[in-house]
């Protein structure tokens, strides 16, 4: 676990305030089998929420998409004037992981980072057009981009804003991204292109998570010294040794001072996949779901929730971890047959 002195980018904590957070309008019915419609209309709630505490820059595929999202989010309460609707080509559009990533350098000035997007591992070739959305982005924007030569998506790192990252060996260092790259040469690259001093690597994640073991679903920084762990209590669970495992390591790490972080442990939702579009045998799989795929808004947190008997205590918790902000749940029972939830579906551009 080296650490590295201070580069010239910085990667903003997600909490620090943005300008816009940037989305996709649903579509492609591969990724939400049956249930494009109700993850339009879930997107469209996220969007409602969020509209009070930033602008929302939507990607659509064209005209007639952008008319009917329009619908949608005007039933849903959001407000059209703070929704900017970008037309292009994109397939999934999981922002978190496909985007860029927003640095500041040392004159506070933005620009992008552009990594690697493989779509997880080679494991989704159609999904290839998501990987161009950075330039697009960059153009819109007129920002300079960067394009560190690592495989990395937004989901498999969560930071703290101050030299700190969370990350997972199962994922970064999975041979079907980085093949070859060691802890020390990814720490590198962390510390060149966001201004990363010093790593945490956790094991692995989720169950049935095809990432394979985003950060986002398992340890999430909600201040510079405090993080909140998904933990599961039930000894027979699947998720539990790993899960156990996790939360051994967090308690175990130190931060850049050598004292220890305050570690919250979220409960964890049981939900199932059902049937055929499980994609396994065609039978109900274990879906990897957490609560620690929140969305740190200006003045809101979006908790995704999954109708579990968790869902409350979970919200109580993140509450609790954001006094100045509204915790605003939302059902994404549907939004997760795509593999994700809402911090996948989101990507925050700072002021």
């Amino acid at each position: 676990m080296s650490i590295f002195p201070q580069q010239k980018f910085r990667m903003p904590a997600e909490w620090e305030p943005h300008s816009a957070v940037w989305l996709a309008w649903p579509h492609d019915e591969i990724s939400f089998p049956g249930r494009v419609e109700k993850v339009e209309n879930d997107v469209a709630k996220i969007i409602a929420a969020i509209s009070p505490s930033e602008q929302a820059e939507l990607l659509v595929l064209d005209e007639e998409m952008k008319i009917k999202a329009e619908d949608k989010l005007h039933k849903a309460g959001a407000d059209l004037a703070k929704i900017t609707f970008r037309s292009v080509n994109y397939m999934d559009g999981w922002m978190r992981d496909c985007g860029p990533i927003f640095v500041k350098d040392q004159s506070d000035n933005l620009s992008l980072v552009k990594w690697i997007f493989n779509m997880w591992g080679n494991k989704f070739p159609d999904l290839l057009p998501d990987d161009k959305l950075p330039y697009r982005i960059k153009d819109w924007l007129g920002l300079a981009m960067s394009e560190p030569q690592l495989v990395l998506e937004g989901g498999a790192i969560d930071i703290n804003g101050q030299g700190m990252c969370l990350t997972t060996e199962q994922c970064v260092l999975n041979e079907n991204r980085n093949l070859g790259k060691t802890k020390n040469d990814v720490e590198q690259f962390l510390a060149d292109y966001l201004g990363i001093k010093k790593t945490i690597w956790l094991y692995e994640g989720l169950v049935n998570d095809h990432t394979d073991g985003h950060i986002d679903e398992l340890a999430r920084f909600v201040a510079p010294n405090k993080i909140v762990c998904a933990y599961e209590d039930d000894p027979k669970d699947e998720n539990y040794a790993i899960l156990k495992n996790n939360y051994e390591t967090l308690q175990a790490a130190v931060n850049l001072e050598g004292k220890p972080f305050e570690i919250v442990k979220l409960p964890m939702p049981h939900v199932n996949f059902r049937g055929a579009a499980a994609g396994i045998n065609g039978e109900d799989a274990k879906a990897p779901v957490s609560y620690t795929n929140f969305y740190i808004g200006n003045t809101v947190v979006l908790a995704s929730v999954f109708n579990d008997p968790n869902d409350a205590k979970a919200v109580e918790i993140l509450q609790s971890c954001f006094p100045g902000r509204k915790v605003v749940p939302i059902d994404c029972s549907d939004i997760i047959y795509g593999g994700g939830a809402i911090h996948c579906m989101t990507q925050q551009q700072p002021i």
